[in-house]
């Protein structure tokens, strides 16, 4: 049998044969081809769960070797100089909440900065309803914790003070409270000297209300202590008041005082009344937010009274679902005490509180 001669030498090649090489041909590049793509849609649809910038492979001008000329897919989106093209708007998917972000799933923002108002006393005497009451103001940022720097954390230094601190923009007020300060012989000029324009805020009661409040709670952690009545005299038949039992102390207000006007000016020095603070809790809170130098925002809409407690509670709010009421160590019925033990102590502190009253220019009327 006689060939054709093409060229060179050699049996053309027969058309099935040729069928079949372009077909496997095809076959290889369409397998290429899918596969491109079912990698591409899975970072696209990972791109899109994670909320990073969309990418897509597909080939080269050539057209040659479609998954090694494919475009590179970057899953953590274009680099600076590579900006990225608008796509059309993906399907809600919640972000994951970052690190340092508040309860509305935003970042924080703002500064941690050193206090410019403490609540510096007193013990007993309605601190904690003043710190969660001013704590509605959108103004001011305070810590909920005490954190006893000026008398017990101090040699851990100012820096350490500042780390606690919320963060607060230009705007805000930072303030925390803790109160034994006020009865902190060091504390006055260790304050003065983070700052001389620190703004005081002490919030009294007459002493022998919180003198018998402070042992009531005192009690209710250690019930094996004597009797109020023993703890306060040294000898009740004299009248001999103990005046080292820290309960009757600190409401010796004039004679503290004289430790914080030899650093502070009065009008530095804002003191609430407790008494005020729960039959007239917005009226109190009003003069707190003159002293402050902010709006007045809290107001009688933000209270109730609560008489399972004894004293007013914080209403319901857009930002607060519940209302909110001081914790259970609030509020507790006190230890009944003899009449004339009252008498007694009320005696002893009267000197104190007369000299208060000319001092601070205000009658409380504990008497």
């Amino acid at each position: 049998m006689a060939y054709r001669v093409l060229g060179r030498a050699g049996p053309p090649q027969p058309r099935r044969a040729r069928r079949l090489l372009f077909a496997f041909t095809l076959s290889l590049s369409c397998t290429y081809l899918c596969y491109s793509f079912l990698c591409c849609c899975d970072d696209l649809g990972r791109s899109r769960l994670l909320g990073a910038p969309r990418c897509l492979r597909g080939p080269s001008p050539s057209g040659q070797k479609l998954l090694q000329k494919s475009l590179p897919c970057d899953p953590h989106g274009p680099t600076p100089s590579e900006p990225s093209a608008p796509s059309a708007p993906a399907a809600a998917v919640p972000a994951p909440r970052l690190p340092g972000s508040n309860h509305s799933g935003s970042p924080k923002l703002g500064t941690k900065r050193l206090p410019q108002a403490l609540i510096v006393g007193v013990k007993k005497g309605g601190t904690r309803a003043v710190l969660e009451f001013i704590r509605v103001h959108p103004d001011v940022r305070a810590l909920g914790t005490e954190p006893h720097f000026f008398d017990r954390n101090y040699g851990r230094g100012l820096d350490w003070y500042r780390s606690l601190m919320p963060r607060t923009l230009e705007t805000q007020i930072t303030l925390e409270k803790t109160p034994s300060y006020f009865v902190t012989q060091e504390a006055p000029r260790r304050i003065f000297n983070m700052s001389r324009d620190t703004k005081l805020i002490v919030v009294v009661r007459n002493p022998v209300t919180r003198a018998i409040s402070d042992y009531t709670q005192t009690l209710s952690k250690k019930p094996d202590i004597p009797t109020f009545e023993g703890l306060s005299f040294r000898n009740r038949s004299l009248g001999l008041v103990d005046v080292s039992w820290n309960a009757i102390r600190i409401g010796m207000y004039a004679l503290h005082l004289e430790s914080w006007l030899r650093y502070f000016p009065l009008a530095q020095i804002h003191f609430v009344s407790g008494e005020r603070l729960i039959t007239d809790p917005a009226g109190e809170m009003g003069r707190v937010q003159d002293f402050l130098g902010i709006k007045r925002f809290i107001t009688d809409k933000h209270f109730y009274f609560n008489k399972t407690k004894g004293f007013p509670c914080l209403k319901k709010t857009e930002s607060n679902l519940l209302p909110r009421c001081l914790g259970k160590s609030k509020g507790r019925t006190h230890v009944q005490i003899d009449p004339e033990v009252i008498d007694q102590l009320r005696e002893f502190y009267r000197p104190y509180n007369i000299k208060f009253y000319e001092t601070v220019g205000q009658d409380f009327r504990w008497e």
